[in-house]
């Protein structure tokens, strides 16, 4: 049997038709990975991985089964098909499972266009070697650096394909790169640490290792004699490097499967204000060279560019065809899935509109407050929204950095923050979520 994913698909459709089943979809993906990780200037660590996986979903009426596997021989196909079949026949009922119509399903694309793999070789364990050692060595270098805990450098690349019997077959091939270090500065209780990295999918769009140990060591020498601020209410800065995660929240939120289950803080929000009026989030699964990208969704719909907020107005829900079939309304071509587990919500590349000021424009501005660089934990509350999370960073006075801080909490409700946040204009654009620094007013922070 030729071992190709879209082969894989095929035979494993197959299968699933001759065990009984009424409608399948298979899925199937080639994957290899090459990761290095130094320490004080030798090989720490060096993993390598290659294999094939395979999913096949089976309906037998409104039930359905999922099942995978590694071993790609002819016999387990078979015996997979019929442990599917057999399963489904006992599964309860789901009026909402299913498989898209034919004219539901995406009939051309450019895969080429979207650049998702880097068409160069694989780098040489060598080439990876000396990335994550010159990001050691520039970390290392800098003044008040103690200790670089780790600097690693990866390559990986997959080739996925889908298939069904509703028709649909289309697959592509993905790749990444990345390097990163993570400093350490002072000694014992004292002990601060930062990082820095990158991950693209062209080596050639990546940032020099040395430069990203650099940085790595800058920022946790900057940390360096944090303590906690006093207890107040006070306006926070969401560095550019977390500010997305106040996206996420919104974006989980919005996703249709949260929806459908009536656990969301914005389940009444739909054509409501959510955001200030000059902001918007775009969806662009379309973007080259982006990791959120792909021309369909895991269920063979195409996909499309979208504003999921426009003008501050929360415009629809994220839905893969089991949502939308719950809610009575389309699938936004937002299915996604791995090998073992069926379809769910997920979104792709995200842009939320940037502002006209800096960073440090934003930091004068806001007086006396907390700039955060980096967060931890999380309690989110999804029905109401209220918000809480660990917090580290900055302490601003009169405008300015004055000293570092850490062990401080911040707390708000998320449907409050969204609507007063302030944008810088230092987003990103290479990433696959572009959201520049937030500031957000009147925080409750719990310090001493």
């Amino acid at each position: 049997m030729t071992q190709t994913p879209e082969a894989l698909c095929h035979a494993l459709l197959d299968a699933a038709r001759k065990a009984g089943a009424e409608t399948a979809d298979a899925m199937a993906a080639k994957g290899s990975s090459l990761s290095i990780e130094v320490r004080e200037g030798a090989l720490e660590h060096a993993e390598r991985s290659e294999g094939v996986d395979i999913g096949l979903r089976v309906f037998v009426g409104q039930r359905q089964a999922q099942v995978s596997s590694s071993d790609t021989r002819p016999d387990t196909l078979t015996a997979m098909a019929q442990r599917a079949v057999e399963m489904a026949k006992e599964a309860p009922e789901d009026p909402y499972a299913g498989l898209a119509d034919p004219g539901q399903l995406a009939a051309r694309w450019d895969i080429d266009a979207l650049e998702m793999a880097d068409p160069s070789a694989e780098p040489a364990p060598d080439t990876l070697q000396q990335d994550a050692l010159e990001a050691e060595a520039a970390c290392a270098a800098v003044d008040g650096i103690t200790q670089v805990q780790s600097a690693a450098a990866g390559y990986g690349r997959h080739d996925v394909h889908l298939a069904a019997s509703n028709g649909f077959s289309g697959g592509y091939a993905r790749t990444s790169r990345s390097v990163s270090c993570v400093g350490i500065a002072g000694t014992g209780t004292g002990m601060e640490r930062d990082y820095d990295g990158d991950t693209r999918t062209y080596q050639s769009d990546l940032r020099a290792a040395a430069d990203i140990g650099h940085r790595a060591g800058i920022r946790a020498t900057e940390r360096h004699g944090a303590r906690r601020p006093k207890t107040g209410s006070y306006p926070v800065l969401f560095d550019e490097r977390i500010s997305s995660s106040l996206v996420g929240h919104l974006l989980g939120a919005a996703n249709g499967a949260a929806i459908a289950r009536g656990s969301s803080w914005l389940k009444d929000s739909l054509g409501a204000t959510i955001l200030p009026d000059t902001l918007s989030i775009i969806e662009d699964p379309f973007r080259p060279r982006m990791s959120g990208s792909r021309p369909f969704d895991s269920e063979g719909l195409p996909t499309q560019r979208r504003a999921i907020v426009e003008d501050g107005v929360l415009t629809g829900w994220t839905m893969d065809l089991a949502s939308a079939r719950k809610l009575g309304m389309a699938s936004t071509g937002n299915a996604a899935r791995g090998i073992g587990s069926v379809p769910t919500p997920s979104n792709w590349n995200i842009s939320l509109t940037q502002g006209s000021h800096t960073r440090a424009d934003l930091i004068h501005d806001m007086g006396t407050g907390l700039l955060v660089t980096s967060m931890i934990g999380s309690t989110i509350n999804p029905n109401t929204g209220d918000y809480s999370r660990g917090a580290s960073g900055f302490w601003i006075e009169n405008g300015e950095i004055a000293f570092p801080v850490n062990e401080v909490t911040i707390a708000g409700n998320l449907l409050d923050m969204l609507k007063t946040m302030v944008p810088a204009n230092d987003a990103r654009r290479y990433l696959s979520r572009v959201v520049p620094s937030l500031l957000v007013e009147g925080m409750t922070l719990a310090g001493e």
